[in-house]
């Protein structure tokens, strides 16, 4: 005969907030698989075949889903599948791959897809529990828990641009899980699973989120424009080895200005070599609106919290003397 069982009494309190948290979240989370298209060899007609497969979330009630750009770059299509199991075709509104986020849009009911609670990021503190909900591996609607293991983390963007703030966790993210919610206790998204850290490529305890106030920056100019419009200088800059070379100052040295541009209005004058060889000297843009300026990629980041026709005021260093102009910015080309 089978074993009596045991009564195990009633759920931990700590258990029963993971069960809650998934509860009220899941809903909100999706399954996004990228298509491409695919030549039959027989019948030559073209059919869209699944290329990856990544996570995302409801953003708002018109039915716009949250992904990383990574998730869908390079398909010609995408499929988002909801918690119950259906399957909707996806249109892309908009992308900015220098922060590695993409939009979605889908035309299912409203009551299959509700918008994810929405947080804050700029209240974390390291120690305080996070949880991530994706597909990793496929395995979809899964969910993990760890803590905020550091904050301000700088990881590289898939073109190569540096994302500054991002934050650090040991919760479990597995390939899969690329574009799905991090939550607070409160079951509020906090961030979007990102990357990891890892030798062996599935988790190592080292994942990283882009901060949902970036987040939140963007996604809504990803939906009204179809794209992220930074605003422009209008100047070339140059490479951090001649900043070393000419022992210049920590900034973005200006190496090119362009005819008309903002730049050259504000009287910005570019590094340049005479004939003979010597090398002129230059601006090096040290700081925009008093805050400063480190390098090329910091100078693009401080730019996009602007829209074009705003005022900024940059500091300059030319030959040891140091110099405010400002400058009207321009719509990027």
């Amino acid at each position: 005969m089978p074993r009596a069982v045991d009564p195990r009494g009633p759920l931990a309190a700590d258990e029963l907030a993971n069960i809650e948290i998934f509860r009220r979240t899941s809903s909100s989370v999706v399954h996004i698989t990228s298509l491409g298209a695919q030549r039959d060899l027989f019948s030559l007609n073209v059919q869209q075949v699944p290329r990856g497969t990544g996570t995302g979330f409801v953003w708002d009630a018109a039915g716009h889903i949250v992904t990383n750009f990574h998730v869908i770059q390079g398909a010609n299509g995408a499929r988002v599948t909801l918690s119950d199991q259906s399957s909707w075709d996806a249109e892309l509104v908009g992308f900015f791959a220098d922060r590695d986020l993409a939009v979605l849009r889908i035309k299912a009911p409203p009551e299959k897809r509700p918008p994810i609670a929405l947080g804050t990021s700029r209240d974390l503190v390291v120690g305080q529990r996070v949880y991530a909900i994706g597909n990793p591996f496929g395995l979809d609607q899964t969910l993990t828990m760890g803590i905020v293991s550091a904050l301000g983390r700088e990881i590289e963007s898939f073109n190569n641009r540096t994302i500054r703030g991002v934050i650090q966790t040991d919760a479990a993210i597995n390939p899969g899980n690329s574009g799905g919610p991090l939550l607070d206790s409160a079951g509020r998204l906090i961030g979007v699973n990102t990357q990891i850290a890892s030798p062996s490529g599935a988790s190592a305890g080292i994942g990283f989120a882009i901060p949902v106030d970036e987040v939140n920056r963007i996604v809504p100019r990803l939906i009204r424009d179809g794209r992220f419009v930074r605003p422009a200088l209008g100047i070339s800059a140059g490479p951090p080895a001649l900043r070393q070379a000419l022992k210049l100052p920590k900034g973005v040295i200006v190496v090119g200005v362009g005819r008309g541009s903002p730049a050259e209005r504000a009287g910005l004058e570019p590094f340049r070599r005479e004939s003979r060889g010597e090398i002129i000297a230059g601006d090096v843009i040290t700081a925009l609106n008093g805050h400063e300026v480190s390098d090329l990629d910091d100078l693009l980041e401080q730019l996009e919290h602007f829209q074009s026709g705003d005022e900024v005021t940059l500091g300059l260093w030319r030959a040891g003397r140091v110099r405010t102009a400002v400058v009207v910015l321009s719509p990027s080309e």
